[in-house]
């Protein structure tokens, strides 16, 4: 995990990158708001800790920046203020939480941990990856090897349900429930024909194959289909 810290003053500056250094993290300290801005908008982070008066470019600019720049990695911000209209105006900008100084390092790590688990869970909501293959849910768009996919609601349905529980043979009576929001029929071949038109789009032309079929049992999305 990388993170980034903006602080001007030495010793607290200086403080923050040993400690988090030292808890495993890996960190890049700016003195100021431009030198900071330049690496929150160039360095691939985790994290951004920011102090709000710094010279050149204050904290809730340089977050404003960031957020321009597209960065929507979580930021904590550190300060001696201790206004609630201050600690409004950086929530209303986009940071993530808010610590005023004094502080003990033990609370600072504790807040950083919880908002890189945050920030963890909401990418792994907002996307499904296999191989080469993503899904995309806040967009609803599916990729293959960079390659844009087109598929219909119940395919994209589909496909998700196949992600989320990847490597797990999943019988037709679970997939006609949970997508068609119906009791099995084994008359029907509603299951085998979604399937068979989901697989020519998504793994027709493409390595490996990622949808099997477990004769007798089922479906199975795997990235070591053969």
């Amino acid at each position: 995990m990388k993170i980034l810290v903006v602080e001007d003053e030495p010793k607290t500056g200086d403080y923050l990158k040993q400690g988090l250094v030292e808890a495993g993290f890996v960190v890049d300290l700016a003195r100021d708001g431009i030198d900071g801005l330049h690496l929150g908008e160039t360095g691939d982070y985790d994290l951004a800790i920011l102090d709000v008066m710094l010279p050149r470019l204050d904290g809730w600019q340089l977050l404003a920046g960031m957020r321009r720049a597209g960065r929507e990695l979580p930021v904590l911000f550190l300060t001696a203020r201790d206004q609630v209209e201050d600690r409004v105006k950086g929530l209303e900008l986009g940071a993530d939480d808010y610590l005023v100084k004094p502080f003990a390092f033990a609370e600072l790590l504790a807040r950083v941990r919880t908002l890189l688990r945050r920030g963890s869970r909401s990418k792994e909501a907002e996307q499904l990856r296999v191989a080469d293959l993503e899904l995309d849910l806040l967009r609803r768009r599916v990729t293959r090897a960079g390659q844009r996919i087109d598929l219909t609601a119940k395919e994209f349905a589909l496909l998700e349900l196949l992600l989320r529980r990847r490597g797990e043979v999943l019988p037709r009576s679970l997939i006609a429930s949970q997508i068609w929001d119906m009791n099995f029929d084994s008359d029907t071949n509603v299951i085998e024909v979604a399937v068979r038109r989901l697989r020519a789009k998504m793994d027709d032309g493409f390595e490996p194959k990622l949808i099997r079929t477990v004769r007798g049992m089922g479906y199975v999305l795997e990235d070591d289909a053969g």
